[in-house]
């Protein structure tokens, strides 16, 4: 029996030509075939099959039995790769598919929603998840091909991902308005020594990034969480003030507070696209990774937030 590597698509698509016309010339003719090519193409098929599915008659060819069984599966086995080949040209003309990017909270909820609203006008059946989460996870949902790219805070440099900064901010103390520090230019370290600090949980880059800069906040905190919205919480509730970098400080979470730079010494954060090596984007991840490039370039960034070109 022939091998079945020798079958392929175009015997389908010469079956059901001949089955549909009732002739070989017609058929071959519709192909843009010779008689004899065609002739031949489903002289294999039945080869391969062992079964005759064409009686031919002096003034027809029509169908056996066994060749009358097989039209409905080769008419679904047709319209399945024709469907999945569309569908591929479809993503490649970025006209449908899914995009995920992995972003920080104040990422997701200060860049990307307009972002989100240019690329799906352009593109309004391509599907976007988003994922927000600590640094650590971002890096993971790259890794693990589960998100596109990530737009986040350099946090671990992993061998497998590639960081390319697009934004740098600065890191300031948040605080009450009616603080008396609130309405200072600038602070420095020895301003706010005796404030009561209140951290982010130790898995979050920012915690980690004053951690590397300030030793004693390594030690226990006296009052730490999770995520932004409790952080604004508790600074608003006049438990204590925090430190943050100007993005996630700009966020709705902390508009009634003050945000003041700090400086001696001044600390920034870098804020990367990141991507695994050696794997290519999606067309259409790539566009909307192009968009958010060309965006950032001309978009009026909050304070002590700035563009960086790497």
């Amino acid at each position: 029996m022939p091998n079945s590597n020798h079958l392929s698509i175009r015997h389908l698509r010469a079956f059901l030509r001949i089955a549909e016309t009732g002739s070989f010339t017609r058929a071959a003719e519709s192909l843009h075939q010779t008689q004899s090519t065609l002739t031949a193409t489903i002289k294999q098929l039945e080869q391969h099959v062992g079964l005759s599915l064409f009686d031919r008659t002096t003034r027809r060819v029509i169908l056996t039995q066994a060749g009358e069984r097989f039209m409905p599966q080769a008419k679904q086995l047709i319209s399945d790769f024709d469907t999945a080949i569309g569908d591929l040209q479809a993503i490649s003309a970025h006209q449908q598919g899914l995009v995920t990017v992995a972003a920080s909270p104040s990422t997701v909820s200060r860049l990307l929603p307009k972002l989100v609203q240019l690329y799906k006008a352009e593109y309004p059946d391509v599907d976007i998840c988003l994922r927000d989460d600590n640094a650590a996870q971002l890096e993971q949902l790259v890794i693990s091909n589960d998100a596109d790219f990530a737009i986040a805070a350099s946090h671990s440099q992993h061998p497998d991902l590639e960081y390319r900064q697009i934004l740098s901010d600065d890191y300031g103390a948040v605080l009450t308005r009616h603080h008396p520090l609130s309405d200072m230019t600038n602070l420095s370290w020895q301003q706010i020594a005796g404030e009561p600090l209140i951290h982010l949980s130790k898995d979050s880059a920012i915690r980690q990034q004053l951690t590397e800069y300030i030793p004693a906040f390594s030690n226990p905190p006296g009052l730490e969480v999770s995520t932004t919205a409790g952080l604004a919480a508790l600074v608003e509730q006049g438990l204590g003030i925090t430190l943050l970098p100007a993005l996630a400080a700009s966020t709705t979470a902390f508009q009634n507070l003050s945000f003041v730079p700090l400086n001696e010494p001044a600390i920034t954060r870098r804020i990367c696209i990141i991507t695994r090596k050696s794997r290519s984007l999606s067309p259409a991840a790539a566009s909307f990774l192009q968009l958010i490039t060309e965006y950032i370039e001309h978009a009026r960034l909050p304070a002590h937030v700035r563009l960086t070109r790497e």
